[in-house]
């Protein structure tokens, strides 16, 4: 086989996207190696260690594929590049994506070099887009599955890191993977998807973070001012948040569901609203720490389509370039646009331009 001479380390979770993505790249002719990353060494609210569960997910898999596994950790790196930062982002009242740093910094950098180590020439994930290269730029592009598509989370990476990675499920779907791994009785093919923040996955999330950043109780009020109830901390709450308020049924209201509208660091106060939440929707932002793929555009001024969140519908924006800021003004408002998080820009030929931290929020 032509890939014979080539070794591809796969970044296995224990999932079974990447034990899919091993099998077909050994079925491509691939000398494919299965590492594991440990990054976060710590129990669940339950008492049990997923790292070992997943890695003994991992172990099944390869045996079963004859291929060789390892497993590294980098839970120092992680502490040091995603962890520290997530925690600031939070004590300044934002909201951190410690996903997208976690790729950025984890998954294509120490991983990288740890299967360079290896003899690796390529390395590759079970994450759902594509890679191609033109001339001498590589493009990150959207997966077929736009459902799964998980280019919004990759809008950190640099040309190197692109250069050196493989996806193998960029054009298959979801289900079109469980039933290869099912066929070919791998262990996890019916796993379920894991959720919740990178590396702490489905606990209480508002319980993990108080283990770092104490809560500090205060005042609930409405647009008006009057008192409607107490929080545990305002940076445990998000724009437009509906649950986990502890308001409902408050009398004084209208009858209709309460949300989150703005929080006040300064006077630790978090401001409520019920019914229509028009005060939520912004006309524009401001990024700042973007990252261009494959390039810095030529032109200061264009329009092009853009995420907010993962998953979210593309969205028509005009983009102003000035300096290290990148200006983006919406089409049409959208709501509860949050400090911290990412915007992610794409053409209409579904390649992703990069992405930017959401520093600032214009609602005029």
């Amino acid at each position: 086989m032509e890939n014979s001479s080539k070794t591809v380390v796969v970044g296995m979770s224990g999932g079974v996207d990447s034990a899919v993505s091993a099998l077909l790249l050994k079925e491509q002719g691939y000398n494919v190696i299965g590492l594991f990353m440990d990054n976060w060494e710590e129990k669940d609210d339950s008492g049990v260690c997923t790292a070992t569960e997943d890695f003994e997910d991992v172990k099944r898999v390869c045996s079963l594929l004859n291929i060789p596994y390892y497993s590294v950790n980098f839970s120092k790196q992680y502490w040091d590049r995603v962890f520290t930062h997530f925690l600031e982002e939070y004590r300044k009242n934002r909201t951190p994506n410690p996903d997208v740093l976690c790729n950025r910094e984890i998954k294509f950098g120490p991983f990288l070099d740890y299967a360079k180590m290896l003899g690796a020439d390529m390395i590759a994930t079970g994450h759902y887009c594509k890679v191609e290269k033109n001339g001498d730029y590589y493009y990150l592009k959207k997966a077929k599955d736009k459902n799964k598509d998980q280019s919004y989370f990759l809008n950190q990476l640099s040309q190197e890191q692109l250069s050196h990675v493989i996806f193998p499920l960029a054009d298959m779907c979801k289900d079109e993977v469980r039933r290869i791994a099912e066929a070919h009785n791998l262990s996890n093919a019916k796993k379920k998807d894991s959720t919740g923040v990178c590396f702490i996955g489905e606990r209480n999330f508002k319980k993990f973070l108080q283990n770092y950043i104490p809560a500090k109780r205060g005042d609930i009020v409405d647009t008006e001012g009057n008192k409607v109830g107490e929080h545990d901390g305002v940076l445990y709450y998000t724009l437009g948040q509906r649950k986990g308020l502890g308001i409902g049924g408050k009398s004084g209201g209208n009858g209709d569901r309460w949300f989150v509208l703005s929080k006040d660091a300064s006077t630790n106060t978090l401001v409520v609203s019920q019914g229509e939440d028009d005060a939520l929707f912004s006309s524009s932002l401001i990024a700042r720490e973007f990252n261009w793929i494959p390039h810095k555009p030529t032109q200061n001024n264009f329009d092009c389509l853009a995420k907010f969140r993962y998953r979210q519908p593309d969205q028509k924006v005009s983009v102003t370039i000035d300096g290290d800021d990148v200006k983006i003004v919406f089409k049409d408002r959208q709501r509860a646009i949050t400090c911290g998080q990412y915007v992610v820009l794409y053409d209409e030929s579904e390649n992703c331009l990069g992405g930017g931290v959401i520093d600032e929020v214009f609602f005029d």
